[in-house]
């Protein structure tokens, strides 16, 4: 897989550079509903190969992905953590 593969089938999802798993999951279901040849439209039938060829890259991806624990990542995923870290200890706005 190359980043154009990956970035090819974000396009197919409507994705991001960001998403949840969960989002992943949804997006793939909705798709998959709206393209099966027994549900959705019957004349497209290809559709529903480029829904599953872009769940399979997006899903290898995810998988194999390396989970980044630094704070640094943690303050970017979590912003209402770093505005706590920021003003807790100032008298207007924390605690005191």
């Amino acid at each position: 897989m190359t980043y154009e593969d990956l970035k090819a089938a974000l396009r197919v999802f409507g994705l991001g550079e960001r998403a949840t798993l969960q989002e992943i999951k949804t997006r793939y279901r909705d798709l998959a509903k709206r393209h099966h040849p027994d549900c959705g439209d019957r004349e497209d039938t290809e559709e529903i190969y480029r829904v599953n060829e872009a769940n399979r890259v997006i899903l290898e991806y995810v998988e194999s992905y390396r989970y980044c624990f630094s704070e640094r990542e943690y303050l970017e995923q979590n912003p209402e953590e770093q505005l706590r870290r920021r003003f807790m200890a100032d008298p207007l706005w924390g605690k005191g």
